[in-house]
């Protein structure tokens, strides 16, 4: 899993459908998520650290969380499957604890109101993420590709020789 944070809403040119995008921590990758208007507002509620005069939803949320005793750990985007993000609430109350089912949208709005961790299973940023540095990418397949290419078969055999595991 990579833990990644909200960069920011943004709009589809064509659709102008809310996207919020996560960023891993190196700033090399980011996630974009289509998300509805409703929870684009209260992501960004979150951002700008708004305080409603009344609780909404994922405030409602967070307060019945204080409330029972309840810690959320952590959000986790596990899966995609036919272009649809799967999230979940990783909630602790004590020594228990649970998972619930979520929408990304939702799970982010609320680890935003409560400080916590969005982590990003590897296979789904693997599928749906798109490059943030392409210089940065092109630079470390270069030197891979140089560290390779200096490689003898006796510089190998040495390196394994030298390997704890190998005995």
């Amino acid at each position: 899993m990579i833990e990644m944070k909200v960069a920011g809403i943004a709009l589809d040119a064509m659709t102008r459908s809310p996207i919020v995008l996560l960023k891993d921590g190196t700033d090399r990758r980011a996630l974009p998520i289509y998300i509805g208007q409703d929870q684009a507002k209260a992501i960004i509620g979150a951002l700008e650290q708004q305080k409603p005069p009344r609780p909404l939803t994922h405030d409602l949320m967070v307060n019945f969380f204080e409330v029972w005793g309840m810690k959320l750990e952590k959000i986790i985007i596990h899966s995609l499957q036919d272009n649809t993000f799967y999230a979940v609430l990783c909630l602790a109350q004590g020594e228990t604890k649970k998972e619930i089912d979520c929408r990304p949208s939702d799970a982010i709005a609320i680890a935003l109101r409560t400080d916590s961790a969005i982590w990003v299973m590897e296979e789904v940023i693997a599928d749906a993420s798109i490059p943030v540095d392409r210089d940065a990418d092109e630079e470390e397949r270069k030197a891979f590709r140089d560290f390779v290419s200096n490689l003898s078969p006796e510089e190998l055999i040495k390196r394994a020789k030298f390997n704890p595991e190998n005995g």
